[in-house]
């Protein structure tokens, strides 16, 4: 057995619905927590919009929100290592609004 209780070699069947498997598109993310979840908030920021709309909210466990983030950081070293790394603007404060001053480029 792994750390999963489950027994090795089995494969674990997923299902996704039509509806799902489209997906959703999000640019940003706020994630708050109580002492028995993580909430997190997927939304949806266009450029000189003042609001976000939050397009699916995913509530965790604390086990499965830490699962997830080691998943979370596995999958990014496999994807740097196959597409070169991902380039983070230079730090700055943090700010509620990704697109910066929100003034426009052409």
């Amino acid at each position: 057995m792994d750390n999963n209780n489950k027994p090795q070699g089995q494969q674990l069947q997923i299902e996704v619905s039509p509806d799902m498997a489209h997906g959703v598109y999000s640019n940003f993310a706020i994630i708050s927590h109580t002492s028995s979840e993580f909430v997190v908030d997927c939304a949806q920021m266009m450029p000189g919009v003042p609001k976000a709309v939050v397009r699916s909210r995913v509530i965790l466990a604390p086990e499965h929100a830490k699962r997830l983030a080691i998943a979370l950081q596995e999958n990014i070293v496999k994807f740097e290592q196959e597409f070169g790394r991902i380039e983070l603007p230079q730090r700055q404060p943090r700010t509620i609004n990704p697109f910066g001053n929100g003034k426009g480029e052409a």
